[in-house]
Formats: C-alpha cells, sequence, structure tokens
C-alpha cells in the first residue's frame, strides 16, 4: 500500500522509467535529443517530496507527449544521484527535477517548485 504512495517502483505510472543504473542515465541523455528529458529525485521519507510526487502524478497525463520521464528513488540509489550532481553541475536537492535537453540541462528546480509548470 505505501510503496506506491510514496513512489515504490510498482506504483510508478505508465510511461515513467525507474532509473536504477548509469548506463540508464547515458539513454535518459540520449533521449533528451528527441523531446526533453525529465529526472526527478525522489526521498520516499520526505513528506514535501512525496507532495512533489503526487503533483507530478497528477500531471501526467497532459504532460506525457512532451517529456520523456525518469523517476530515481534517490534513497535507494544514492551513489547514482551524487553521479547525476557531479556530471551535470546541479547541486543536490530533494525532491529535485532536472530538465535535460539535447543532453544538456535546461532547467532545475526542487522542493515546492517541483511541478510541471515549472519545466
Amino acid at each position: 500500500m505505501f510503496g506506491s504512495w510514496f513512489g515504490g517502483k510498482s506504483g510508478l505510472p505508465e510511461g515513467w522509467i525507474a532509473l536504477e543504473a548509469e548506463a540508464q542515465l547515458d539513454d535518459a541523455i540520449s533521449a533528451s535529443f528527441d523531446k526533453p528529458v525529465v529526472l526527478f529525485k525522489h526521498s520516499t521519507r520526505c513528506g514535501i517530496s512525496s507532495m512533489a510526487y503526487d503533483r507530478l502524478r497528477r500531471g501526467w497525463e497532459k504532460n506525457q507527449d512532451t517529456f520523456q520521464f525518469y523517476y530515481l528513488d534517490l534513497l535507494r540509489f544514492r551513489p547514482l544521484s551524487n553521479g547525476i550532481a557531479k556530471r551535470f553541475g546541479v547541486h543536490h536537492e530533494s525532491p529535485q527535477a532536472i530538465v535535460l535537453e539535447k543532453g544538456q540541462v535546461k532547467s532545475h528546480v526542487s522542493h515546492n517548485q517541483v511541478d510541471f509548470n515549472n519545466f
């Protein structure tokens, strides 16, 4: 029950990709040449992150054609989260959404700013 509410892999909306390995990050960068990619870094223990996750899930239906979406459980995959921060030069925050376009960071938002309207 709580796994799906707090962003457990089984509760991901259709079309979201669970980001769990460095090779998938390379895939996300490549995909960003076709359409913008959102890397959503989510803490399953944080209330603000859970609210951001819920906002994104609710907004997904009208944005799924615009963005490719990758979900990162940063508690389970902290080294990958740190690698993203280092690779793109974006200071880690949680929750955080990083938008990639043509392999580069187009924008990034954190905390209560994580919303499709801010990408």
